[in-house]
């Protein structure tokens, strides 16, 4: 179900969902958060698509807020709820607004927050450089940004290194923990030798090259260096380099991974490419800051090379 709320404020969104639950009988109280992603017009139906994905495993409320399609100097407030089939597990909430209330979006959503749950901020196009001088992510437990949609990937990458606090993250991260799983087990398998340089390979303004490369350098202790190439989706190979010869990790078509290493049979196993719910349901599962990330990001990314992009074969 949409009810659609123009001119309105959020007091009115707040008592409208309460009647809501009064007269269908839901309640509020097996949501584990709140679930604020400030968006684009554009960008709205699929951000609320993934949240409603995610919010199988983390029911939430969801508050989107985004600014209204035509501009104002006034403040003003187009509200959305959605419930039922439309929301997922969850209630949507979205807030087209215009205006001073653009700028002061804690004192927006702050009528719709759930009571004494953990409140996660969301931007899926890129983010701020410093999340936490956000209005809502100041408040916020979590903070997730998105760097693989930022105009300049690479860059943001390195202010949000800048400005890191506990409770930050990106979605960049949340997309290799796959890897990070495969990688880990072909290592801890004889022969037990240390690994002497790192090379990952893949899309050419794709940042969790440069995250996966900045774990591997600082988790192994040896060079880690990014090649980007171009006409590649996401991370297409992964080369450890060992005495007795390389771990090779090669997915060239997003979907299936190829291990070889020498005196082993080759493996194939399903790894493609992770959606925009898979990698926000990841990001949902800790509420706690991520302790690895953090030093990935302050301290590995320092570490890496990257070469000129070249063209795959």
């Amino acid at each position: 179900m949409i009810i659609d709320m123009p001119d309105t404020t959020t007091n009115n969104v707040s008592k409208r969902l309460a009647h809501l639950r009064d007269e269908g009988g839901a309640v509020a109280l097996g949501r584990v958060l709140t679930l604020v992603v400030i968006a684009e017009e554009a960008d709205i139906e699929a951000a609320v698509a993934a949240a409603n994905e995610a919010s199988h495993e983390h029911p939430c409320r969801v508050v989107v807020v985004a600014p209204r399609p035509t501009k104002s100097d006034t403040a003003h407030l187009d509200a959305q709820i959605r419930v039922g089939g439309d929301a997922g597990a969850s209630e949507v909430v979205v807030l087209r607004t215009a205006g001073p209330l653009l700028e002061h979006t804690d004192t927006l959503v702050m009528p719709l927050l759930l009571p004494d749950a953990p409140i996660v901020v969301w931007w899926p196009q890129g983010g701020p450089d410093q999340p936490t001088a956000h209005p809502v992510g100041a408040m916020a437990q979590r903070r997730i940004t998105d760097t693989t949609t930022a105009e300049d990937p690479e860059g943001m990458l390195g202010r949000l290194a800048e400005s890191f606090r506990p409770g930050d993250t990106d979605l960049a991260w949340a997309r290799v923990t796959l890897w990070r799983g495969l990688i880990a087990a072909a290592v801890e398998q004889p022969p037990y030798e240390p690994v002497t340089a790192v090379t990952i390979e893949g899309q050419a303004q794709h940042t969790s090259l440069n995250l996966l490369a900045a774990w591997l350098g600082a988790k192994l202790r040896c060079p880690a260096t990014v090649v980007r190439t171009s006409g590649s989706e996401a991370i297409t190979r992964v080369v450890l380099e060992r005495k007795s010869g390389s771990i090779v990790l090669h997915r060239p078509d997003g979907r299936v991974v190829t291990i070889t290493q020498p005196g082993k049979p080759e493996r194939r196993m399903a790894l493609p490419i992770r959606s925009l719910s898979e990698a926000l349901i990841e990001e949902l599962r800790r509420l706690d800051p991520d302790e690895i990330y953090g030093e990935v990001l302050t301290k590995g990314l320092q570490r890496i090379e990257t070469t000129t992009s070249r063209k795959t074969a």
